[in-house]
């Protein structure tokens, strides 16, 4: 198996941006969604790319954003990749010329592969837990045997993860990459720098 890649998402400021990525991720994430304790502006986003090294993939999360806010994201800040967490199409999702990632709320009898073929123009698909009226970020870990093996699509595995799971988590999925947001805070938004080291020493460890 390849190395495995690894996202910290919901930054929320320069400091837990270049912490993430002196720890060796792969990729951060900044969440568009106001309703979310992890929010960013647009403002906050496009300081914190600036301040990052390059070689470091920016995504931007949003859940049922309309075209013109999305629009508007995009014009003002440079984002590599976009993550759709909501109930976006396949033809929504590949309407803003980036490529993109889909999140799927998984719980059991959910046809993963399907939704894969569905989503047949992303460049991954997110698998997160499902708790019913949460797009994500929950903190919950699902039942990773529900993932069928021969998926289509690489897998981004997230929900629940911590540095004290995640080396099991990719010993059973084997997923193309981990994502991460509250398994390595201290409190919503605000990151634990020795629980981010702590992450990619352990998924480190099993490459």
């Amino acid at each position: 198996m390849s190395a495995v890649r690894s996202k910290i998402c919901g930054i929320t400021c320069i400091d837990d941006a270049l912490a993430a990525v002196a720890a060796g991720a792969d990729a951060i994430g900044f969440v568009f969604y106001a309703k979310s304790p992890r929010a960013v502006s647009a403002q906050q986003a496009r300081a914190i790319i600036a301040a990052l090294p390059p070689f470091v993939t920016t995504v931007g999360l949003f859940v049922n954003a309309g075209a013109c806010e999305l629009n508007e994201t995009l014009d003002a800040v440079p984002l590599d990749l976009l993550q759709f967490h909501g109930d976006e199409t396949p033809e929504q999702c590949e309407g803003y010329h980036r490529p993109y990632i889909k999140a799927l709320r998984v719980k059991a009898g959910d046809d993963i592969a399907g939704a894969c073929k569905a989503y047949a123009g992303a460049s991954g698909i997110l698998l997160d837990a499902y708790v019913e009226g949460v797009p994500g970020g929950t903190g919950q870990a699902f039942d990773w045997s529900l993932i069928p093996q021969g998926l289509s699509k690489p897998i981004i595995l997230a929900g629940g993860l911590t540095p004290g799971n995640v080396a099991d988590a990719i010993a059973q999925v084997r997923p193309y990459a981990v994502d991460v947001s509250g398994g390595v805070e201290k409190s919503k938004g605000i990151k634990d720098h020795d629980r981010i080291r702590a992450f990619m020493r352990a998924v480190r460890a099993t490459n």
